[in-house]
């Protein structure tokens, strides 16, 4: 049975729970509709989201429908959405492994795995602006403007954007895997990159697919 864009968003909101990726009323997940831009609303735990948890807002950030206040991060979805008509899905959140590499202000950029190589050369890190702001919100979709798909907030979390939910959930759980497998490797002595020339043929491989 086919689910309807409340149910999708409820879905995939509860998968990233189930994953750690979302914890406690932290992040929030949108997607782009013909009447708009469904949003989570302010103070939602991904675990618990009903329908009424889900709001309807327009590309300015103002409330069309639903009784429930939007994402304090609404402007920053709207930004991306009107920077990237290939986006139709975004998806905010607080993965403590992946906020790591956010505190500590390192990129992820290493090719140590073929599927991470593939899709991404770097996730940057934007600098630091107080969060729900509109210089914050700005920033960030420049960065998306100039072809980024995925950032990290300094001292704050990940935002990935994506064509549906589903594409998006997994490809943030990829760099979740990315991360832990950092720190396990850096236990071991240090990860150690594929090299271009390798990364190069793995780019080639994966579009012939």
């Amino acid at each position: 049975m086919e689910l309807s864009d409340k149910e999708n968003i409820i879905y995939w909101a509860k998968r990233l729970y189930e994953r750690q990726m979302s914890p406690s009323t932290s992040g929030n997940i949108s997607i782009k509709t013909n009447q708009g831009i469904l949003i989570t609303a302010s103070g939602t735990c991904a675990c618990d989201l009903e329908k009424d948890d889900i709001v309807l807002i327009d590309y300015n950030g103002n409330l069309v429908e639903g009784n429930k206040k939007p994402s304090s991060e609404k402007i920053m979805h709207c930004e991306i959405y009107t920077k990237r008509d290939d986006i139709g899905a975004i998806i905010h959140c607080h993965c403590p492994v992946i906020c790591a590499y956010c505190v500590a202000g390192v990129p992820m950029k290493a090719p140590i795995l073929p599927d991470f190589a593939v899709l991404y050369d770097e996730i940057p890190i934007v600098p630091y602006y107080c969060p729900s702001t509109i210089e914050l919100a700005q920033v960030i979709g420049e960065y998306f403007e100039d072809g980024y798909s995925a950032v990290l907030l300094k001292n704050h979390g990940i935002v990935l954007g994506a064509n549906d939910l589903k594409s998006a959930f997994y490809q943030l759980d990829l760099i979740r895997a990315y991360a832990e497998t950092c720190f396990g490797a850096e236990i071991l002595g240090g990860a150690k990159p594929i090299s271009k020339k390798e990364v190069q043929e793995l780019r080639m491989l994966y579009r012939k697919k």
